[in-house]
């Protein structure tokens, strides 16, 4: 008794033929189409928009840091031993 028969599952279903009718089951399953159609639409169209803005935006390289407050490697070895004379 632990698993259901065919019987369980046929019985099952026409109890739920019986209450939601065959119209309300198809215009159900046709609205679930329409949101997958919809939902792999939007994940194509993110992915577009990602690789545009990805190639609109040139990346630096991590070590060419510029920009205020940026230093210099032998400038960030002076400032954390100033009395050891740069390299």
């Amino acid at each position: 008794m632990g698993s259901f028969s065919i019987w369980h599952w046929v019985i099952v279903l026409l109890v739920v033929l019986l209450l939601f009718g065959s119209g309300k089951i198809s215009t159900l399953m046709g609205d679930f189409a329409k949101g997958i159609k919809s939902f792999k639409k939007n994940m194509q169209d993110d992915e577009a928009d990602a690789s545009m803005a990805a190639e609109a935006q040139p990346q630096q390289p991590a070590g060419n840091i510029t920009g205020p407050g940026a230093t210099q490697p032998n400038q960030a070895a002076q400032q954390q031993n100033p009395t050891r004379p740069a390299a």
